[in-house]
């Protein structure tokens, strides 16, 4: 499956999520990633993300499709990390 994940945490977690959420999916921009993974990836992202989280200040937002050709994506600025497919 192809997800945006987005997340907003408090700044002594923000190097924790963001070291764990660059191991599974594509940095794009602050608290901003994107990627193809399979469900039993983000669940173990998940499972790892919540051990740290505090749930009544920090949240995590997963936006989920089957791939990225059903999403039109348009950048206007600098492009942080081009993702590019190489066949």
């Amino acid at each position: 499956m192809y997800v945006i994940l987005v997340y907003d945490c408090g700044e002594k977690r923000v190097g924790k999520m963001l070291k764990l959420c660059r191991k599974y999916l594509n940095w794009i921009q602050n608290s901003v990633f994107e990627g193809e993974i399979s469900e039993v990836k983000l669940k173990e992202l998940t499972l790892k993300a919540e051990e740290f989280m505090k749930k009544d200040e920090d949240s995590l937002i997963i936006f989920s499709g089957r791939t990225e050709k059903w999403l039109d994506k348009q950048i206007i600025g600098k492009e942080r990390c081009s993702i590019n497919n190489f066949l």
